[in-house]
Parts: C-alpha cells; structure tokens; sequence
C-alpha cells in the first residue's frame, strides 16, 4: 500500500507542479492582431529532403505576413536533387554549404551559411526551419505578432508530427509529452525559471538577439540546436517562448518502430549529458513512475490503480492533439518501455562511436 501511495504523490506533484506540461492544446487558434511589418529571412538547412522540400517552400512563398520576406535554402551536400525540387520563385535562394568544419554539426553548419547569405537582407527576424515544415498561410504572422505583444526574443512552436500509422499513433504522442514534460512551456516563458527549451523545427528569432549570444557559431556542435539556442538567449536576458500547433505540420512520416526509435536514440544520451548517474537516475525514475504502477495493479493494489489512472489522465491531452481516441493513453506504459530502449540504444551507439547518427553523420561520439 505504501508503494502505491507514493506512486500517487509522484503523479499528484507531476500534475500540480510541472508547469502543466501536460495541458497539451493548440496555442495558435482564433484570430491575431496584425503584425508590424517587418523583414524577415527564412533559413532552412536541407540534406536529401526531395520528397518534402517542394511543400516547405511552396507553403512559406504563400505567407501573408506583413513586410519582406526572402527564403534562404541551403543544400547540405543532397544526393537526391533537394535544390532542384525546390521550385522557383523569386522570394527563393538556393545555395550550397560549404565542406563541413571540424566542431560543427552539419543542421547548424548550413544554417550559419544560410544567415551569412542573409545577412545583406538586414532582417529583423530569421525564421530557422525545418524542410519537412508546411506552414499554415498565417504562421508568420502570427509568429512574429507573438514576439511583437511579448517582447520575446525568441518564439518557437512545437508543429503537429505526422501520425497516420500504428507506429506513429503509438510513439509521436508520447514523443511530444516527454518533451514537454522536460522542458514544460510556463517554465520556459517565465523569468523566474531557468528552464529554456525550442522546437526546432519552427523557430522566429530576432537579429539583435542572434547577435547578442555571438551567433549560430556561439552553439555550433550542440547536437539538441533549438534548445541550445533557447538556453543562449534566455541565458544573456532574452525572453522565449514555447507554443503548440496543429495548424503547421511536419509531413516527415515515420513508417516503422524502428524509424521513431533511431529518432529518439540520437539526441537520448546527449539529453542526459553523457553520465550514467544521470543516465541510472532517469531510467529508475521511467520505471518507478510508468511502469510499477501497472505492475503493482496487477498484485491488487488499488493505489498504484489510482497512479494509473493519474498517468492516463495526464497522457490524455497529448493523445487529444492528435486526434486519437483517449484508450491510446492507456498503452504509456508499454510506450515507457519502448522510450527506455531508444535511451539505452541511444548510449550503445554513443560508445560505439556511432553516437547522434543523422543522414550519415555521426555527430555525438565519444572523445
């Protein structure tokens, strides 16, 4: 009974006392004030991105976003005819990175030679995004509208990944609550907290601030960018932003278990800073908080039936979002196991040498 009871208070504490992590919405509904004009450069980095670039670009050439906007895509050494699916316009300009530097992993290299093509355009914000990235007509605006009323220097948005297949209706979800779940967004707009986190995929950043923290160069071999990016910022007095949309979507699928897992392995270990303390700590804690309350369910103790209940009642919101049917969240447990897995994958490859593996490159490996 004991251990059930702590279950409870665990669950209680995550629910009161983590920011809400879990109220997992779309903050990007109902209408916005027009923004100020502005001008603002787009960077996206692109490598072997064929099958989606074409959307990316067409959707952020169709922006209605008060001021000037100028879209920078930067080729990082594609095999597939990237630049070429791009299509034409003149709000685009294609270029190629440059051979990688030693220090720098390969997503940041071609956005820092993205902004040095950008930087005779003088904006006043830099969209950094992804390739697989289709923006709804008004994300800009509503964007730089965000950071305008707040005077944020940096706004991101965690956009709706794509969920169509077993895999993704089992794992995608879960992927977004464990974010938030470290990096919970009240946290992060609060000067009274150190928390800072960004999604990376969608993320409106003021020149001033880009240059206050020295740069792309400043955070050049993180292999977790956006929230290195977001630490940088909020860490020499910036204010940043975190919000959800389903309005702006990644169309990246992710067909198999396997795909989702080497997703998470990349960045797991790193999250952890490399220490198995930390590591033994976090993994103790998944089993402790998901996995003994079914557990001890199945010995008849209501208690942990109530953890279990807590834990379906916060995994509920996340299921919401994308449009799953709540008996979805029953199954975090089992999801918890999965997640444990890609972690202990995730320190394997990094011992191996192998560690942050992304389109060919290793990009966390051990010294």
């Amino acid at each position: 009974m004991i251990a059930g009871i702590f279950l409870v208070l665990i669950w209680l504490c995550l629910l009161l006392a983590r920011g809400g992590f879990w109220r997992i919405r779309d903050t990007e509904t109902g209408p916005t004030a027009a923004p100020p004009a502005r001008r603002i450069a787009v960077v996206i980095p692109a490598r072997n991105e064929a099958d989606v670039i074409g959307r990316a670009v067409a959707s952020l050439v169709k922006q209605q976003c008060p001021g000037v906007l100028h879209i920078f895509l930067v080729d990082d050494h594609s095999e597939d005819g990237t630049a070429e699916c791009a299509g034409a316009s003149e709000m685009l300009t294609v270029l190629r990175a440059g051979p990688l530097p030693p220090g720098w992993t390969g997503k940041l290299w071609a956005i820092a030679e993205g902004l040095q093509q950008a930087a005779a355009f003088e904006a006043d914000f830099f969209l950094l995004t992804d390739a697989d990235i289709v923006h709804a007509p008004d994300n800009l605006a509503r964007l730089v509208a965000r950071a305008e009323r707040g005077g944020y220097d940096l706004v991101s948005l965690m956009v709706r990944l794509h969920c169509e297949t077993f895999a993704e209706k089992m794992l995608i979800p879960a992927f977004v609550f464990f974010f938030f779940k470290l990096y919970p967004p009240a946290w992060i707009a609060s000067s009274r907290h150190a928390t800072a986190g960004a999604a990376g995929g969608c993320m409106l950043i003021r020149r001033a601030a880009l240059e206050r923290i020295g740069g792309i160069t400043s955070i050049r071999g993180e292999v977790i960018d956006d929230c290195a990016l977001a630490r940088a910022v909020k860490g020499t007095g910036g204010k940043v932003w975190l919000g959800t949309t389903s309005a702006t979507q990644s169309i990246r699928p992710y067909g198999s278990f396997g795909e989702i897992g080497r997703m998470i392995s990349r960045s797991a270990f790193t999250q952890l800073g490399h220490s198995t303390i930390v590591l033994a700590g976090a993994m103790a804690g998944m089993l402790v908080a998901y996995i003994l309350p079914l557990l001890l369910l199945l010995t008849g103790n209501r208690w942990a039936g109530a953890a279990w209940a807590l834990m379906t009642l916060a995994y509920i919101p996340a299921v919401r979002f994308y449009r799953l049917s709540w008996l979805w969240a029953l199954a975090l447990p089992a999801v918890a196991v999965f997640f444990i897995g890609a972690t202990i994958h995730s320190v394997i490859q990094y011992w191996r040498g192998r560690g942050g593996m992304w389109k060919g490159r290793v990009q966390d490996r051990r010294i």
